[in-house]
């Protein structure tokens, strides 16, 4: 049946023909692609592939997003602990300021061995922070270290002794995630 044919018949909208000189079939992409299968199984085959890898894809960064959200609701449990036990009156904002990055760079250290700003050096080309290219797998060890860095603040834990604290808690994780076989899923490669 020719696309004139089918439009006249079926009353079809999303599909039109022009026979003109510079004329033709143009239809929506969703009856291209329709068009396209029943012509070709290799088409078809490689429609179906292509919607199960972005769904795929779709699956993992809503994944991604959802670790980072829970790390930065923890990050607030992390904070709070920071502003009620190492945040004295007498400390400007200036300073203030220092000893939450402080803290968040001490996760950093503990988790991924580097401090923001190395990090930030050595990748000059990527927006965001180090946190922004994480697995989700480092996303739920940080999110677990940073509640775990809460309470060793509220012990009134030295920073150098909450650092080794962290850090073997941290590969403690990784360990156990690598032996069970957990991948960590990507959203882009860390460089």
């Amino acid at each position: 049946m020719s696309p004139t044919r089918w439009i006249s018949d079926f009353n079809a909208i999303g599909i039109r023909t022009k026979a003109t000189k510079n004329g033709g079939t143009f239809a929506h992409r969703d009856i291209a692609l329709e068009f396209a299968s029943w012509i070709s199984a290799e088409v078809k085959l490689y429609i179906i592939k292509e919607f199960q890898r972005l769904k795929m894809e779709e699956s993992e960064q809503l994944e991604w997003q959802g670790k980072r959200m829970l790390t930065k609701l923890n990050y607030l449990v992390h904070t709070d602990a920071v502003k009620e036990y190492l945040i004295t009156v007498e400390l400007s904002e200036e300073q203030k300021s220092y000893v939450y990055a402080s803290e968040a760079d001490m996760l950093n250290v503990a988790l991924f061995g580097v401090r923001a700003k190395e990090w930030k050096d050595k990748n000059p080309d990527k927006r965001g922070n180090i946190r922004d290219y994480a697995s989700t797998i480092e996303l739920a060890i940080l999110s677990n270290i940073e509640y775990h860095n809460s309470l060793l603040i509220k012990e009134n834990i030295s920073p150098k002794e909450r650092l080794i604290i962290l850090n073997k808690e941290a590969n403690r994780e990784k360990e156990l995630f690598n032996k069970n076989n957990i991948k960590a899923i990507r959203r882009e490669e860390n460089a």
